[in-house]
């Protein structure tokens, strides 16, 4: 399970430090993608097969699932990291994530998005000023 917060910054040639525990989560190589919200999420080669299977599952008929399919699929890169640690964000993802300087990486059950910390400031804001609808639906999840 991938879970905690981290601050750390982007260097001049695009590469993150991946936490040991993160590393350790996703293995030797793990995927990275345009995410949702902003962000880049990062699966495991195992995490990943199963998105991948879910989403050539979609009907190719349906333009919500043709979107939904390319905007995983076009960024997607096999990443793996150097021996300090860190993984190079291609340009694109970094472009599409906003990625500059001070980035935070959260591990999410089973990925780990990558935030700039400015939109990740932003969105936490934004969810503490609903907090209590968001808690209202959590009975509508079955939790």
């Amino acid at each position: 399970m991938l879970m905690g917060e981290y601050a750390h910054t982007i260097d001049a040639k695009g590469r993150i430090i991946l936490p040991a525990d993160f590393r350790a989560a996703l293995g030797e190589h793990f995927v990275i993608i345009k995410g949702l919200d902003q962000c880049l999420f990062i699966y495991g080669e195992n995490e990943w097969a199963i998105l991948e299977q879910k989403l050539r599952q979609l009907p190719l008929t349906k333009p919500e699932a043709r979107r939904l399919v390319r905007h995983f699929f076009s960024g997607a890169r096999v990443l793996e990291c150097d021996r300090q640690g860190r993984f190079l964000v291609p340009g694109n993802l970094r472009s599409f994530a906003k990625l500059e300087k001070d980035v935070v990486l959260t591990g999410v059950s089973n990925r780990v998005e990558v935030w700039s910390k400015a939109e990740w400031d932003r969105y936490i804001a934004m969810e503490d000023e609903s907090t209590e609808e968001f808690a209202a639906t959590l009975s509508d999840l079955g939790i």
